[in-house]
């Protein structure tokens, strides 16, 4: 979970606070000094957390808390309006050239998954219609050429690259190439150093008087902290920087970064990067991580996931079958794959409002995602006939589709016969039948 460390605390902290019904000066105080504590754990900045710790106080001890008939929610209101304001209040999006080519400069420190990072730039903008170019100016780096090459092959994104030429001339001579092929996007991937050096830094100043860049992007690696914020700082005293690109935001990360840097360096996080595949690049909304953060979910990011994945007309399609009630295993392939493009089970269920707080109840019950190509396995090795009407499946069709997804005769029978509870289901949805909350199975 993203902030998992710190989100839990937090969320333990406001719950306590949820179930009272009157709030005095000293329970908001006893309340802020564990968030102070979680914050600062987190490696969040200690100035920034002295201000937010300030600001959030300053509001609680005020009419709309003390008074409240519901003081524990507006707390949760408060302290949620607080860590969104801190983090940048609404998303920040690229800057764009009036006329194309919009040039994008991404800098960063080796390691801190610079090249990877513009790849799935380009990528999320070819996937919005947009023409990238992918311009390699790392000539330092053994394989770095090489490596953004592969992954433009892999994405059907263009590499320009001029080998180990100065990398001046070769933005200069990428953003004449950009031109008369219509490309509307130029990534530049720079020169990384495992520190920040003046070398480094007159390199990438010469880049941007030679280009002119519409954004200068800092990729950092959330997983550093601190120090993170520190480098961005340094970044921002010496280049135009518009904007922060975070990495690794999915690892065991305390969130520190993500928190700080905006109010350090002024510098919003315009993208974070949430895994190792290409897809998993997104851009950064404030206001739905705080909501992640605090246990409240993020629905928006699951519908913006969903219908980038999701084909119109199979979801209309799929909608009449329910209706009619007839969902096959066919569909339900269909629809295992079509889940699977849209990320990690845990990244999905941590948008679900609720799931958040459930967390640490749930560790033992935590969907595993090999359950769900074990699921597949057997349903690939059903033949058609059987997916379209399961009932035929008898003692010894099921050994053999066992047999054939590597898996037991038991595992066949329970996915079986989770269908059939699923179909009942569907029915009663059908009739208007189902009442109460009930016990759903884990499909």
């Amino acid at each position: 979970m993203v902030f998992e460390g710190l989100a839990n605390k937090l969320q333990e902290t406001l719950r306590r606070l949820r179930g009272k019904g009157r709030l005095t000066e000293k329970d908001v105080d006893a309340a802020l000094r564990e968030v102070r504590l979680a914050l600062l754990e987190a490696d969040v900045n200690f100035k920034v957390v002295k201000d937010f710790i300030g600001q959030i106080r300053e509001r609680c001890l005020g009419k709309e808390v003390l008074e409240s008939l519901t003081p524990g929610q507006q707390v949760v209101k408060i302290v949620n309006e607080e860590l969104t304001k801190l983090m940048g209040e609404k998303q920040a999006k690229l800057n764009q050239a009036q006329s194309p080519p919009t040039v994008v400069l991404m800098a960063g420190l080796q390691g801190s998954g610079k090249t990877t990072s513009a790849a799935k730039l380009a990528f999320s903008l070819k996937k919005k219609q947009h023409n990238p170019l992918l311009v390699a100016a790392d000539i330092y780096r053994p394989a770095a050429i090489k490596q953004l090459q592969v992954l433009g092959e892999q994405l059907g994104v263009p590499v320009f690259q001029m080998g180990a030429q100065d990398p001046v001339a070769t933005v200069r001579a990428a953003l004449e190439s950009a031109k008369k092929a219509r490309q509307d996007y130029v990534i530049i991937d720079t020169a990384g150093r495992l520190h920040i050096d003046e070398e480094m830094m007159a390199e990438l100043r010469r880049m941007e008087q030679a280009v002119s860049p519409h954004e200068t992007l800092l990729v950092v690696d959330a997983m550093t902290g601190q120090d993170a914020v520190n480098v961005a700082r340094v970044f921002k005293e010496k280049l135009n920087l518009t904007g922060v690109v975070l990495t690794k935001l999915d690892g065991d990360t305390r969130g520190g970064a993500a928190l700080s840097v905006r109010a350090v360096t002024g510098c919003p996080v315009k993208f974070v990067g949430l895994g190792e595949k290409t897809d998993a690049f997104e851009p950064f909304h404030p206001d739905r991580m705080a909501s992640r953060i605090l246990g409240m979910g993020d629905m928006l990011s699951l519908i913006d996931k969903a219908q980038a994945s999701y084909d119109e007309s199979k979801v209309r399609e799929m909608e009449k079958k329910l209706r009619e009630q007839q969902f096959s295993l066919e569909d339900f392939l269909d629809q295992l794959q079509q889940l699977k493009k849209m990320g990690p089970l845990d990244q999905l269920m941590e948008m679900l409002p609720g799931m958040g707080g459930l967390n640490k109840k749930l560790k033992g019950m935590t969907v595993d995602e090999k359950e769900l190509v074990k699921v597949e396995a057997i349903i690939k090795s059903m033949t058609r006939q059987e997916r379209l009407t399961p009932l035929i499946i008898n003692s010894s069709r099921r050994r053999r589709i066992a047999t054939g997804s590597g898996t037991r005769v038991q595992d066949v029978n329970n996915l079986l016969k989770q269908f059939e509870m699923m179909q009942k289901m569907m029915k009663q949805f059908g009739k208007g039948k189902i009442k109460g909350k009930g016990k759903f199975p884990l499909m």
